[in-house]
């Protein structure tokens, strides 16, 4: 009897193909992590020609997290019914439209709009890169390709914003979502032609012709072709989609892991989404506020390839357990202040490095513990409604800088949610892994 395609896959070398499309995801991912960041370097220039306050100005940070959070949890259930790639195109599209029309928005109220809209494809696309990287990669490199892929968001960040804050220095602030468009057009044609179909999904969904497209990506992976396709039976007969997540054995894992990923991307997008204007507030210049957020990614991506690195030989959930801890610390480090630009780009690193660590071990416990059926579902699901932490924490953040609490205050109280997440973990325990597929 053949091998199954998860077998081959998983304990096989990779190909150069298989790591093609881990690199396109990674730059899928740098994409996401530039299109989300984008708003927050053009908040400056937003905030002073329309002349919104903190806490409209937090509503407005906050609307493509929300359109994240829809877009992960409904395509990445029609992800698991239709097939990663197909969604990963029509995402690229809706960012790129998006991020257009928001250099167009002649208020506040439409740039909303425009940003709930591009925040539907940043979501879609974020709940299948995770899924495809972990079922394009094998047992021994998976948790690092996986957080490798995660610090693709940083690294887009920091290359983005970098031309950004160039940009920033000649035009206003419409320039830097005109940049964003161009960029993620120009990803359609390379995903289009490099990035195949998740063969687990294939598997899992068994389409028209499937053992005849599955070998066909085998083949083209570099690996030998298989007889017949496993039985799926018993995942199909727990029910699929949101029924199987909240069913026995995955509803506890799904629980503590969304629960986890809420608290501490509330913590993470405080950092991400502030940096910038409350820079601005202390005298600085947008442009230097810009880099402020970059020296923020940058040690952000750094903390995601050493979490990688060290994932190959240590429990990336005591890895991801420590990052939170230290993230609590470091974002309450930050609301101490600094005096001059420097000192702001130091403790922002050293802020990013922690809170990124946390987030890109959660992607990889969330890649090893949901299996291929409903990984892109299950990712879909804790990155959706973790989205809504994500929403909340530039909005609870403008609230109290809003009701006069100060810089310490408030990041004391958004650190608490790593703290939480923490606690989320520490709950989930080794015992309820679930195989990777």
């Amino acid at each position: 009897m053949s091998q199954q395609p998860a077998e081959i896959l998983a304990k096989e070398k990779m190909g150069g193909a298989q790591m093609l499309a881990i690199a396109i995801c990674v730059l899928l991912n740098g994409l996401d992590g530039f299109d989300v960041l984008s708003i927050s370097f053009a908040s400056p220039g937003i905030s002073s020609e329309w002349g919104i306050d903190r806490a409209a100005l937090g509503i407005v940070l906050s609307m493509e997290l929300i359109g994240m959070s829809i877009g992960s949890i409904i395509l990445g259930q029609v992800a698991d019914k239709i097939g990663r790639r197909p969604i990963v195109l029509a995402s690229l599209g809706v960012m790129a439209t998006g991020m257009y029309l928001a250099s167009t928005a002649p208020n506040v109220q439409v740039l909303s709009g425009y940003r709930l809209f591009t925040g539907l494809g940043i979501g879609g696309m974020l709940a299948c890169t995770n899924a495809l990287v972990a079922e394009f990669s094998n047992d021994k490199y998976r948790s690092m390709n996986v957080t490798i892929m995660a610090a693709g968001y940083p690294i887009g960040a920091i290359i983005g914003g970098a031309i950004a804050s160039e940009l920033l220095k000649s035009y206003d602030w419409r320039a830097v979502f005109i940049f964003g468009s161009i960029m993620t057009a120009a990803m359609f044609p390379i995903v289009y032609f490099g990035l195949p179909e998740s063969v687990s999904s294939l598997v899992a969904r068994k389409p028209a012709n499937a053992l005849a497209k599955v070998n066909a990506i085998l083949k083209r992976l570099g690996h030998q072709a298989i007889e017949s396709l496993p039985d799926m039976s018993e995942a199909k007969a727990s029910g699929g989609g949101l029924k199987r997540l909240f069913g026995k054995p995955l509803a506890m894992i799904t629980i503590l892991l969304t629960a986890a990923y809420f608290a501490h991307i509330m913590t993470f997008y405080y950092i991400l989404k502030w940096i910038p204007k409350l820079v601005v507030d202390m005298g600085f210049h947008p442009s230097e506020a810009g880099n402020v957020l970059v020296w923020a990614n940058i040690g952000g991506a750094t903390g995601s390839i050493l979490l990688g690195i060290v994932s190959r030989k240590a429990d990336v959930r005591i890895l991801t357990m420590i990052g939170l801890a230290l993230s609590f610390v470091f974002v309450s480090v930050f609301g101490l202040g600094q005096s001059g630009i420097m000192g702001l780009a130091i403790i922002s690193a050293i802020a990013g490095f922690c809170t990124n660590s946390g987030v890109v071990g959660l992607y990889a416990l969330i890649a090893n513990y949901f299996p291929a059926d409903v990984r892109a579902g299950g990712t879909g699901l804790v990155i959706g409604i973790g989205r809504g932490g994500a929403a909340l924490g530039p909005v609870i953040a403008g609230l109290l800088f809003s009701s006069g609490q100060g810089l310490l205050t408030v990041s004391v109280v958004m650190g608490l949610g790593s703290l939480f997440a923490l606690v989320a973990l520490f709950m989930l325990g080794r015992s309820t892994k679930v195989a990777a597929s």
